[in-house]
């Protein structure tokens, strides 16, 4: 049928003009591309000749930095211990313990041993310093082996408490451990549970909250901690007050000061939970 040959051919012509069409549309785009990618890309020069170098060095591929923020630079850490002892026994696990503690005191150092009054009930809260693991490995193994401790004071003790928790902390880069202004007072333990991401991300703005409290007229700091082993991005500042009416007189004041206001807002958008426990320290303890 001449018909559909007419249209056979008609159909091939206007494929190949299409093709054709395409092709030189293709080859226009991957040239202008190229061109594209031959300009963003840096030359190199041939260190003998001063000319483009036919094989470039390959580009510096970029890296990703995982931040951790400043570094522990020594080995000393502090122990937080928490006791939760029977209510119907705090007050002979306190005399116990006043009694005693010179046979734990002969092996490491104690910084403070603290009741807590308010935000937790029949708890001891205690705060050892070590030099290194070692030495607090062989401090335990030589306490197991010690007859005093075991008969006089921990055969007895560990009765009288319903559970035990602790934490490995070091001090922050920025913080050192202080003395309060004066013998008496109260501490205050303010826990904090920042976001993940540790130091590179939260510790600037945390370090700013502290320090605009950390101020004449306001509560003394002893000491700013950054936990090791128990809950990660948790850090916990330890206060000293004259009395837990001028804690609560600094905390209304603070409630006005811009400056303070300000320090603490940027460190709330950094922040998960907080909590904090009032505490009086026990008649043996270095911080008193």
């Amino acid at each position: 049928d001449l018909t559909l040959i007419e249209d056979l051919h008609t159909s091939c012509l206007t494929f190949f003009l299409q093709f054709h069409s395409f092709r030189t549309l293709s080859q226009h785009v991957e040239a202008e591309l190229l061109s594209e990618v031959r300009r963003a890309t840096p030359q190199t020069r041939c260190c003998c000749s001063g000319e483009s170098s036919c094989s470039p060095e390959p580009a510096q591929q970029p890296r990703a930095h995982f931040g951790t923020g400043p570094q522990q630079k020594h080995r000393t850490f502090y122990e937080f211990r928490t006791y939760c002892i029977l209510p119907d026994q705090n007050a002979a696990f306190l005399k116990l313990t006043n009694e005693k503690i010179h046979l734990r005191t002969a092996h490491s150092e104690l910084v403070g041993y603290w009741s807590v009054e308010y935000g937790g009930l029949n708890k001891a809260f205690h705060i050892w310093k070590y030099d290194s693991y070692a030495q607090r490995a062989e401090v335990r193994a030589t306490l197991a082996q010690d007859p005093a401790w075991v008969s006089e004071y921990l055969s007895k003790a560990l009765p009288m408490l319903t559970s035990q928790d602790n934490e490995v902390t070091y001090m922050v880069p920025w913080s050192r451990l202080q003395s309060p202004l004066q013998e008496g007072g109260v501490y205050e333990l303010v826990s904090f549970q920042m976001r993940p991401g540790g130091p590179a991300v939260w510790g600037k703005a945390f370090q700013a909250a502290i320090n605009a409290h950390d101020a004449p007229g306001y509560g003394k700091l002893i000491g700013a901690f950054h936990c090791e082993f128990g809950l990660q991005n948790r850090v916990h500042a330890l206060w000293w007050f004259e009395s837990p009416d001028h804690r609560a007189e600094i905390r209304h004041t603070a409630h006005h000061d811009a400056r303070v206001v300000a320090a603490v807002r940027n460190n709330i958008v950094n922040l998960d939970s907080q909590r904090n426990q009032l505490m009086l320290p026990c008649p043996f303890s270095p911080l008193k």
